[in-house]
């Protein structure tokens, strides 16, 4: 890899619909095009927890991510190297834990709730997208996934949006809504206005890329 490689971020709350965005603009790459790296396999473990502790424990700060961790790989991608790693299983003991291969590519997106408000990550991005959705919206999105990948009980689903997730989001992602390239309004949960949206922001970025090289 001769040249330094376009870093995108892509930042959004809790139910903005930040993972449809995600599928749909890695859709438009090939896979030695882009290289994905998400801030949620980074979470700490925080060893098996009863239902109850799960509902209590703040998942939504800062302090919960390996920032380290998650920095260095950056930086690996960067020079050029793959990183390996385990994916986080969100505390689930069932899970097949699998091992992550990463491979540096021409475009790096880096994805998370904090990745604007951790300095030396933001500070690397070449370019920043901001997703939101309405609370009502991101709440309703968030209940109908936590029930159904995760089996979470709608009350502690709605507890844990008030005490933290909330919160969070205004203390260490809002803030920075001001500073990104792009903010995208994601309450519609048709695909087609979010597919066009990546497919243009994917073709500007390969013709920025394609300058870049030649």
């Amino acid at each position: 890899m001769n040249n330094k490689p376009i870093i995108i971020g892509i930042a959004g709350g809790s139910g903005s619909g930040k993972t449809f965005f995600l599928n749909s603009f890695l859709h438009h790459f090939k896979n030695d095009e882009v290289t994905l790296v998400s801030q949620d396999d980074y979470y700490i473990p925080a060893g098996e927890m009863t239902q109850e502790e799960n509902k209590l424990y703040n998942f939504d700060l800062p302090s919960t991510i390996d920032h380290e961790q998650f920095s260095t790989d950056i930086k690996k991608l960067l020079k050029g190297e793959a990183v390996y790693k385990k994916e986080y299983n969100f505390n689930n003991p069932l899970a097949v834990v699998k091992i992550l291969e990463i491979n540096p590519a021409p475009i790096i997106i880096v994805e998370g709730l904090f990745i604007l408000h951790f300095q030396d990550i933001a500070s690397q991005l070449d370019y920043k997208i901001f997703i939101e959705a309405e609370e009502s919206v991101a709440l309703d999105r968030r209940i109908k996934r936590d029930g159904m990948e995760r089996g979470y009980p709608e009350d502690d689903v709605r507890y844990k949006w008030h005490a933290h997730v909330m919160p969070s989001y205004k203390e260490f992602l809002l803030p920075y809504k001001g500073v990104c390239n792009q903010v995208i309004l994601n309450n519609d949960n048709t695909p087609n206005h979010i597919i066009s949206i990546t497919e243009q922001i994917a073709i500007d970025l390969k013709e920025k890329f394609c300058k870049t090289s030649s």
